[in-house]
């Protein structure tokens, strides 16, 4: 069997690009869903070595039973992509618990701890690599998707720490973030036509380039606790809303 990469949240969206790359470049592609089991098979299906996983990602006890079962029967399984994400409305205003719990277990702690044990269980012969889907707002905040943001910062902790903690050389832990690049909460397509150009290059960001920056992550180059950016220069403005409000003004 090739090597392997498993793909949280790899059903649909940015995650399913993700997933035909991977497999178009030789990997056998683990393919995570929850609300889009149907997809993740569909997928699957149309890829040369592939596989579905489910469980909710709300449920850590099951995110871990699912990363050790993986491990258990898989002989060279080098990567792990944490992509998927929940992205709920609430403010700097008020926080709304129910929305940050969430985040802060989707966004944070399920996959950080999905992390640890891929690290420390998993069996790769080319060394493993730990990819974390973090967000340009790390850079660019604003009060928009207050809990939301709240988690990637914390996730982004994460990265940092989890790098250091490895003693093994060969295994290491990055941060991808993206910027504006598909429609994304309420959006109509006309709407991230104008958000998603938002940027310092004004331009969209083809999901093509956070996947080639992912394929390049996998093979370890970089640093291990680096984070790269896919954002045509977002994260380096200042704006004072989300662009999907910026958008509408």
């Amino acid at each position: 069997m090739p090597p392997a990469v498993l793909i949280t949240g790899a059903g649909k969206r940015i995650g399913a690009v993700l997933a035909r790359s991977f497999a178009a470049r030789g990997w056998h592609v683990v393919i995570h869903a929850h609300h889009s089991p149907d997809a993740a098979h569909a997928l699957a299906e149309t890829l040369p070595s592939a596989e579905v996983v489910q469980c909710d990602l709300l449920d850590g006890e099951a995110a871990l039973a699912m990363v050790a079962q993986v491990a258990a029967r898989l002989d060279d399984w080098r990567v792990l992509v944490n992509c998927a994400a929940v992205f709920r409305y609430d403010d700097g205003a008020a926080i709304d618990p129910a929305v940050f719990a969430e985040a802060i277990t989707v966004n944070a702690e399920t996959p950080t701890r999905m992390a640890q044990a891929f690290l420390a269980q998993a069996k790769a012969k080319g060394g493993k690599r730990v990819i974390q889907f973090l967000d340009q707002k790390l850079l660019n905040p604003n009060p928009d998707f207050f809990s939301y943001t709240m988690a990637k910062q914390a996730f982004a902790a994460g990265v940092t720490m989890l790098a250091m903690a490895q003693d093994d050389p060969a295994a290491r832990v990055y941060g991808l973030a993206p910027g504006a690049m598909m429609p994304s909460f309420d959006q109509h397509e006309e709407e991230h036509e104008t958000s998603g150009r938002m940027n310092l290059l004004q331009r969209l960001t083809d999901p093509q380039e956070l996947v080639d920056a992912a394929l390049f992550l996998a093979e370890g180059w970089a640093a291990s606790g680096e984070t790269l950016y896919i954002d045509s220069g977002q994260h380096l403005l200042a704006q004072p809303r989300d662009v999907l409000f910026l958008a509408r003004q």
